[in-house]
């Protein structure tokens, strides 16, 4: 065993196998495996092995069409048998809003290159005679689908690690991680290596290795059955495997032939049960439990009711395992916000996600950036209070969501408000009307119920009540004011004598040089990629004031901190609990706010893209930003959380009478796109500056890292802004990742939207081909199975010389 490397991966599933395969390809050949027992020992050995395409998210799409190119290669590659099996796969609908996923999750994968297809009853009939096809309206067919050995893949994985010089240890178990000074030291029961990255690929024990660096990670352990029939004799003389049914209503789960016999998988829809909750013994391996008929047998017998041939006979084996769980269903890959360590965990389906996620997690630890957006399983995207309660509640709750329809915006309300952050104006809004939304563990309103509406989610792939609601929100918006909690904004302090110099390295824009002013910027990566968006404020000589998106608040923080070289003078501290935000915005709201506050709002006391303290309702110290993300004349109040309550009520006192409105998230999404704002779906470590069509928010010298990579002329991709036709037969819109298409020519996908109230269109950003972002080009974007007519747009939709922000 060596004693020194650069990376230590501990854990030998299908997890770490596959990083170690695609860390020695992308050319970190210098890598041990650490396996306690043997490889696929834990959790990887007894998954049922199955790969779809059938996925609604874009990243994930990406990782299991790799998965189905890899695997059945891999046995030419590394001489090690894989047992591809080809089968294709059926997704089932029985209801409307089930057959609108499918189309959805069809326009995602056709436009990365995936045979797809929707289609009726009869030919489900065709491709599979015994499933009893009563009541189901639709399928998609995925004929590239299939389903693998899992130990097969994973030793197929090492042997190919192995083959590039990654040394894999087995049966030799991580006991203990320490620092020492720029190292880690990996303790194992046969020596110490040392290394610079360690990665926790640790499966069902990854709690307990994340601990020994100080980590808590919100991973439970839930048990997943699957049965296998005895011989089924209409099998035995079929020339082709059956494809795998997926039938989310029925069965809540799967079915496929295993050789001549039946599988079938359940993820029952209540009472889902955690194992090893204080932690996974070490000397577990291999190990199943006894079946708990009881839990799964409603399933069951739709099973048999839908596969009639099973029905009447025995089972010969009951695998009933433990699968991670984290409190979303999205893995955990990238750093963890302790220094060099990586994740590489949480995966609920790692024989299907496993390649891809070894493949871009590798990518993004040898060249800071993936191909694809890593922000959904960045392992720091979890604001909530953790504890045990939590990530057991929520992983039960995801649990019995796996075979739900993924709505868009879906909620999910385990341990909220319990384990959430809120501010003192919670229970107000909420009595107000507001709908909360899950963000970074924030509780923040999404929409208001009007008077006679029920204040509860509305999930829905097409347009809904919420269409009217959110318009009525933006009129009164434009008409007169909007007063919104945006508390959950990330606000960050930097202050030293070095903070201006940190800060100009590396960011795109200049930072703001008198104090009070604002400005925004992007912020780079020394390869040219972006890793964000924030505000900077200019509050002194050596100290700034960055507000960015909640959901990048731990991992922007911990980039920030990264970038800072030795002995550069410069502090960073979190203040986002410390203060509120109160946004008042509309052509009323300096009406509004001068009635709370003494301080001069006039427009030559209080300029645009200005910060002033100000006494607001008898608070002090109200840190008052003019800027919005309207469009229109407004504030961002930057309270002490304290006072947070007072201000409101003054404002509400002073607006309510001349027509303001309280307003959610989706009304600001729907007024950004009006404005041509963009978010963090278009701001990703995927693109550069010059990608992103951000060059106006660039110095033109350069002197920022990566400038020189993020500022070439792009060749891939290009963001525009598109308008969608509207006819009277229109009954939804994009939610994001559409494909975008000129013929059967594929140009692009959509990144976000919001429909456009004051053109009476839908509007997206889009990620095109760069010679189709030209204004007036005319693209077709699928939407739930039709082609929606759209063009390029030349500029916002919305007050294009920003006159009304200035007023």
């Amino acid at each position: 065993m060596r004693n020194q490397a650069k990376v230590v991966i501990i854990g030998g599933g299908v997890m770490g196998c596959s990083l170690a395969y695609h860390l020695a390809k992308e050319g970190w050949h210098d890598t041990v495996l650490l396996e306690k027992a043997e490889l696929t020992s834990g959790s990887t050995w007894h998954a049922a092995g199955q790969i779809t395409h059938s996925v609604s998210h874009y990243g994930l799409a990406k990782m299991a069409a790799y998965g189905t190119q890899l695997y059945p290669q891999l046995e030419a590659e590394t001489g090690q048998s894989a047992t591809w099996h080809g089968c294709g796969s059926l997704r089932v609908a029985y209801e409307d809003a089930e057959v609108d996923w499918l189309h959805y999750t069809r326009s995602i994968g056709v436009g990365l290159g995936h045979e797809m297809h929707i289609i009726g009853p009869e030919q489900i009939k065709a491709l599979h005679p015994f499933y009893n096809t009563d009541g189901i309206k639709a399928a998609l067919h995925t004929p590239h689908d299939g389903h693998v050995d899992p130990a097969g893949v994973s030793f197929a994985l090492a042997a190919g690690a192995r083959q590039q010089g990654v040394e894999v240890l087995r049966h030799n178990r991580a006991t203990n991680i320490r620092r020492d000074k720029a190292e880690w030291i990996v303790e194992t029961e046969q020596g110490e290596i040392r290394c610079e990255i360690v990665v926790n690929a640790g499966g069902t024990y990854a709690r307990q290795i994340g601990a020994w660096v100080g980590l808590d990670l919100p991973i439970a352990n839930l048990l997943h059955h699957y049965l296998i029939t005895e011989t089924v004799p209409e099998f035995l003389d079929l020339e082709k495997e059956l494809p795998v049914v997926r039938d989310d209503r029925e069965v809540s789960g799967y079915i496929r032939m295993e050789q001549k016999s039946g599988l079938i998988g359940i993820y029952e829809k209540e009472g889902a049960t955690t194992i090893w909750d204080e932690g996974t013994p070490w000397a577990a391996e291999n190990e199943l439990f006894d079946p708990d008929y009881d839990r799964i047998m409603p399933w069951l017998e739709n099973a048999f009711n839908r596969m009639p041939i099973l029905a009447d006979l025995g089972i010969k084996r009951v695998v009933h395992g433990a699968i991670t769980h984290p409190p979303d269903g999205n893995m955990m890959l990238g750093p963890s916000g302790v220094e060099n360590f990586w994740l590489c965990c949480g995966s609920q389906v790692g024989i299907a996600w496993g390649p891809g996620a070894g493949k871009y997690l590798a990518q993004w630890m040898v060249h800071g950036a993936a191909d694809i957006s890593m922000a959904s399983f960045d392992p720091r995207r979890f604001g909530a209070k953790i504890d045990d309660r939590y990530r057991l509640d929520k992983a039960k709750e995801d649990y019995c969501l796996r075979h739900e329809i993924p709505f868009p915006h879906l909620d999910r309300p385990a341990c909220r408000p319990s384990h959430s952050k809120t501010t003192p104006l919670y229970e107000v809004l909420k009595d107000k009307g507001a709908v909360y939304q899950d963000v970074f563990g924030w509780e923040r309103p999404y929409w208001y119920a009007p008077a006679g509406m029920a204040p509860a989610h509305v999930h829905a792939f097409r347009r809904s009540a919420l269409h009217d609601v959110i318009g009525a929100e933006v009129k009164g918006l434009r008409e007169a004011a909007a007063i919104a909690d945006l508390s959950a904004f990330a606000k960050i302090e930097v202050t030293g004598a070095d903070a201006r110099a940190y800060l100009e390295r590396v960011s795109s824009n200049r930072v703001p040089t008198k104090v009070g002013s604002a400005g925004l910027t992007y912020l780079v990566n020394g390869n040219g990629r972006l890793e964000g968006e924030t505000s900077i404020v200019t509050l002194g000589e050596a100290t700034f004031y960055l507000v960015y998106a909640a959901a990048k608040e731990a991992s922007l923080f911990d980039w920030l901190q990264g970038q800072a070289l030795p002995g550069e003078a410069v502090t960073f501290t979190n203040v986002s609990e410390q203060r509120g935000v109160i946004m008042l915005a509309g052509p009323r709201a300096r009406d509004i706010l001068s009635q709370a506050t003494p301080a001069d709002l006039s427009k030559t006391a209080f300029k645009w893209l200005t910060c002033q303290h100000i006494e607001v309702a008898g608070v002090a110290n109200v840190r008052a930003l003019r800027v919005t993300y309207t469009g229109e004349l407004g504030w961002e109040l930057h309270v002490p959380m304290s006072g947070m309550r007072a201000v409101y009520d003054a404002l509400v006192a002073a607006g309510e009478p001349l027509g303001m409105v309280h307003a959610g998230s989706a009304m600001l999404n729907a007024v950004r796109m009006e404005k041509a704002y963009k978010s963090g779906h278009e701001i990703t470590n995927e693109v550069t500056l010059t990608e992103a069509d951000l060059l106006r928010f660039t110095r033109k010298d350069g002197g920022f890292q990566g400038a020189k990579a993020s500022m070439q002329p792009a060749t891939r991709w290009k963001v525009a802004l598109l308008q969608l036709e509207e006819t009277a037969d229109v009954v939804a819109d994009p939610l994001g990742s559409e494909s975008i298409w000129q013929g059967q020519r594929y140009l692009g996908t959509i990144a976000s939207g919001g429909f456009g109230y004051a053109v009476g269109a839908y509007l997206a950003w889009a990620y095109l081909e760069v010679e189709a972002c030209a204004p007036g080009t005319e693209v077709e974007v699928m939407v739930l199975g039709k082609p929606r007519k759209a063009k390029v747009l030349d500029g916002p939709v919305w007050d294009p010389d920003n006159s009304r922000m200035k007023a």
